[in-house]
């Protein structure tokens, strides 16, 4: 039954309502994971059972699984665990990260991969979700759509309460859309379909109004929001689901809220778990929720902590952690054979990319200022060339032994009605690399072996990379030297990797872009709907290279239009969309992405299938971990 949007899509539809909002967070290839966001998000098995020829039960003559190439659809999604689970039992929970989480435990305020790890446990959307990315009656909340007249009606369930007892009401529901309009809202929510479409939302926004006339509330469980159209991505992730308990929130200024204590402090959710104390940046205690709307959680309690990922392999070796937010890919080859846990996987909806800065944010009109001509890296060509220098199908295999693999479009596989595999990239290529180059007018003038601009002057192309994983800084270096052999000075923006807050910082995500940077290595997760505006839209602050164009705009609009709820036609709009980013290039996708996830053995029903995981299911069949021999 997948009725809350947790688990490990946590972050699907909680940041950009449309296509993602995780950033996330860096384990490798300077990712801006992580989800989400990222951004990503996050930035990764082979059970018993499923997966043998790809792990230890592989033949004899494969003696060093460090070599092997491993495809992800032989892992199995849930653990083969079929014991019950026992009365109580407490779950140490890994958050793989070199760096502290941010601390902002509110669906509507927070922004990395890292939060929303720990929210998954303490709140949850209010619409379940179905494997097809649509949402379904089977979550706290039921919906139905008037098609003729635009609107959309909810409803709450029964029995469904705030963790210090108060009903969560229509009232609670309707305040987070009245917050995330609000004109003193700090966070990065508003912007999407989701919003922008409700009946009297732009006044309201503007500060022309004190109320959105849109929404009606019906009385304590119901109400409905009507839209000046629908569109097809308002059901498959354009609603914004999370409510706002507004008695405890109401008496503080929205402009303050995000650094408020119900936040930072003492955050109050309706999930199957609620927050027992938190050491800031470090880690959460978790209790469990008796009065969960969909029963009683089998396990006591959660401990949710920050573990580097040089120590995660050592962490799940002696039991300190029993599942953990994400392993690293790269690190699996050489674990594969850990005796006391079971690897589970699955195809993840996120990539990898380089981005090219291309303006900046215009504050006073919230929206990008797209300024090609005064920018490094303004020239298609230049960006065009540097795709064709690097070899990811050689980062996929070498670093992460196939479970990240060449990446093509814009739009992943993990959307697998709309990801056009048909487009013609550019692959590795050295020699196209330095002709496009030369044709373009970037030659060696001074003989020092790096090419000027057209214009003689001399180029540094200054990079951010986010630091995380082993592979991090090598596969930042790996990049760097393969700009190098066509002839690009590519260095490191401030001469280190960029922790995952400050990577964030600077490349745009509070809105002052850093000029320093030229380009960065970021990732994203990607959310339940396919519409890539949340990334890619004139007004989106997460359309971080500020790229603006009339084709990319208007292909945007007709894929949330009447005429897209014909499937057939949303396909084709897309394919076009993936063809301009091919053509403009204001990024490159690099690796698309795998989801692997250990388990100590002592764990049972745990399913990592898309949107199926459910923590109050979740239990263990022994107190304690069992540990590798």
């Amino acid at each position: 039954m997948s009725k809350s949007i947790t688990g490990k899509l946590f972050f699907v539809l909680m940041l950009a309502l449309f296509l993602v909002l995780a950033a996330c967070g860096g384990d490798d290839e300077g990712n801006e994971e992580a989800g989400g966001g990222s951004e990503e998000g996050s930035e990764e098995s082979e059970g018993s059972e499923g997966g043998e020829e790809d792990s230890e039960g592989s033949s004899e003559e494969e003696t060093d699984p460090e070599d092997k190439i491993y495809d992800i659809e032989n892992f199995p999604n849930q653990t083969s665990n079929e014991e019950d689970p026992i009365d109580g039992g407490h779950l140490n929970f890994g958050l793989v990260s070199d760096t502290v989480f941010e601390g902002t435990l509110q669906y509507n305020f927070y922004s990395g991969d890292p939060d929303s790890q720990i929210l998954q446990f303490i709140d949850e959307a209010m619409l379940g979700m179905d494997t097809d990315h649509t949402y379904n009656n089977e979550g706290p909340a039921t919906f139905e759509a008037n098609e003729e007249e635009g609107s959309i009606t909810f409803e709450i369930k029964d029995g469904v309460n705030w963790h210090d007892g108060e009903p969560v009401t229509a009232e609670d529901w309707v305040y987070s859309y009245e917050v995330i309009g609000h004109p003193d809202y700090t966070g990065v929510r508003y912007g999407t379909v989701g919003f922008t479409l409700i009946e009297g939302m732009e006044e309201y926004h503007n500060g022309e109004a004190d109320e959105i006339s849109g929404i009606e509330i019906h009385d304590e469980k119901s109400f409905t929001i009507n839209y000046e159209r629908l569109t097809p991505s308002l059901t498959s992730g354009g609603i914004w689901t999370y409510a706002m308990p507004k008695h405890v929130f109401e008496d503080i200024p929205v402009a303050d809220m995000a650094e408020s204590d119900p936040v930072r402090e003492n955050p109050i959710g309706m999930g199957p778990f609620k927050v027992d104390s938190i050491v800031p940046g470090e880690s959460v205690e978790l209790t469990a929720n008796e009065d969960y709307w969909d029963g009683e959680p089998n396990l006591d309690g959660v401990t949710v902590k920050v573990v580097n990922p040089n120590v995660v392999a050592q962490e799940l070796e002696t039991g300190g952690v029993d599942v953990v937010d994400a392993f690293p890919a790269d690190q699996y080859p050489e674990n594969s054979n850990m005796e006391n846990v079971e690897w589970l996987g699955d195809v993840a909806g996120s990539y990898s990319y380089i981005g090219f800065k291309l303006g900046d944010w215009n504050a006073e009109e919230n929206r990008v200022n797209y300024k090609p001509d005064e920018m490094k890296m303004g020239d298609v060509e230049l960006r065009r060339a540097m795709w064709y220098a690097v070899d990811n199908n050689g980062v996929g295999e070498n670093f992460y032994n196939g479970l990240r693999w060449n990446a093509t479009t814009l739009i992943t596989p993990w959307h697998e009605n709309f990801h056009d595999e048909s487009i013609e990239t550019p692959t590795y290529d050295a020699d196209e690399a330095n002709r496009i180059l030369d044709e373009a007018g970037y030659e060696d003038t001074n003989g020092d072996g790096m090419r000027e601009t057209p214009d003689g002057e001399e180029l540094t192309i200054n990079f951010a990379s986010m630091s995380g994983g082993e592979s991090a800084e090598p596969i930042a270096n790996y990049y760097m030297q393969q700009w190098e052999q066509v002839g690009l000075d590519v260095q490191l923006v401030d001469g280190r990797l960029l922790e995952f807050n400050q990577f964030y910082d600077r490349v745009g995500q509070t809105g002052e872009d850093d000029p320093a940077i030229d380009i960065y290595a970021g990732a994203w997760s990607v959310g339940s709907d396919v519409d890539p505006t949340g990334l890619y839209g004139p007004t989106q602050i997460f359309n971080f290279p500020r790229y603006e164009s009339e084709e990319n705009t208007e292909l945007l609009e007709d894929g949330i239009s009447e005429e897209a709820f014909d499937q057939e036609y949303r396909k084709e709009v897309y394919s076009d969309w993936q063809e301009l980013m091919v053509e403009e290039i204001p990024v490159f996708p690099t690796l698309y992405r795998s989801e692997i996830y250990p388990a100590n053995e002592r764990v049972t029903n745990y399913d990592i299938t898309r949107y199926a995981i459910e923590w109050q299911d979740v239990g263990v069949t022994q107190e304690e971990p069992v540990t590798a021999e």
